[in-house]
């Protein structure tokens, strides 16, 4: 008597779901995913808990050995500055120069190295290998910062805050910079006031704010002088543009240090007195600048604020 063959039951091979896959599902991208998945903060807890739930559900495994791979510190942390390629002086402004200082010490100190960059360079591969990312600038970085942003890399951006920053940023507080400029022009009898700057530039914009909205409250409009650029060289143009229109002006308001170094050196070419008949104040002035007032935030210290700052406290 023969038996009855019964069917072979199909063997159906596991279907390993990867990273991308679970992103897609979710409806995120591929960073937000892995940064749910760890119990970040950068994450807000609702779409943390979603993709978690969906995990489990759809039986993801993390790749241990390929997480253990990416998460392999390099004791570096790369910091990206503005550079001017075609300049002679490509590094002009000294602030950086201090802000520099204060970080490579901090992270010097806390025995991690520094990989010094541009943001034109700053695809290389050394600094997707980096533990974290530094950058001083956030005005000429805008598209920088949402590009890294995008790594999933902790970063620290020196610059003016936005509610929808998903990286830590220091900086100082540019809005009562301006105000506390208005303030002190109005205290001194000063009524027609220039401010010289690129107010594209988010600190920049603040630090106009604040000075429009204090003079405001005065009854005293200043007069704009855009320049899209931080130089002496834009500085003086500023000035002389404002002698040669007949301008009537007795106080300067310049967005950064070389602006307004630029800008005394053209009201004394003029032979104008600084300050008696046009005073001028920065917020960066160095200490071998020309005296002019100034509102200076200390940035060898917050350099060294800045590199302890990591949002995963992965260095310092």
């Amino acid at each position: 008597m023969s038996k009855t063959r019964q069917p072979r039951a199909e063997a159906h091979t596991p279907i390993h779901l990867t990273m991308a896959d679970l992103a897609r599902l979710a409806g995120t991208s591929k960073i937000t995913v892995s940064r749910a998945l760890a119990d970040s903060s950068l994450v807000n807890a609702h779409t943390r808990e979603r993709i978690q739930i969906l995990a489990r559900e759809q039986g993801y495994k993390l790749n241990i050995s390929a997480r253990n791979l990416r998460l392999r510190h390099s004791r570096t942390v790369g910091v990206i500055v503005e550079m001017r390629p075609s300049d002679a002086r490509p590094m002009l402004d000294p602030y950086p120069l201090n802000l520099l200082g204060g970080i490579t010490q901090a992270l010097t100190t806390a025995g991690y190295s520094v990989l010094l960059t541009t943001r034109q360079d700053a695809n290389a591969t050394a600094i997707h290998a980096a533990d974290g990312l530094i950058l001083l600038g956030q005005g000429v970085h805008q598209d920088a910062v949402r590009r890294f942003d995008k790594l999933g890399l902790p970063m620290v951006v020196w610059g003016a805050h936005a509610s929808n920053d998903s990286h830590v940023v220091v900086g100082s507080d540019n809005r009562q910079g301006g105000r506390l400029v208005a303030e002190h022009f109005v205290r001194v009898g000063r009524r027609h006031p220039v401010f010289v700057g690129p107010p594209g530039h988010p600190e920049i914009l603040d630090r106009l704010n604040g000075f429009v909205d204090a003079l405001a409250r005065k009854g005293i409009k200043p007069l704009l002088m855009r320049r899209d650029d931080f130089t002496m060289a834009a500085g003086m143009d500023a000035v002389r543009s404002l002698v040669a229109r007949g301008a009537k002006f007795d106080s300067i308001f310049a967005s950064s240090d070389l602006l307004a170094v630029g800008a005394i050196s053209a009201l004394k070419d003029l032979g104008l007195d600084v300050p008696k008949e046009c005073r001028s104040w920065d917020m960066t002035t160095p200490p071998s600048a020309p005296r002019s007032c100034r509102t200076s935030p200390r940035f060898a210290r917050t350099g060294r604020r800045v590199a302890c700052c990591s949002p995963r406290k992965c260095w310092t």
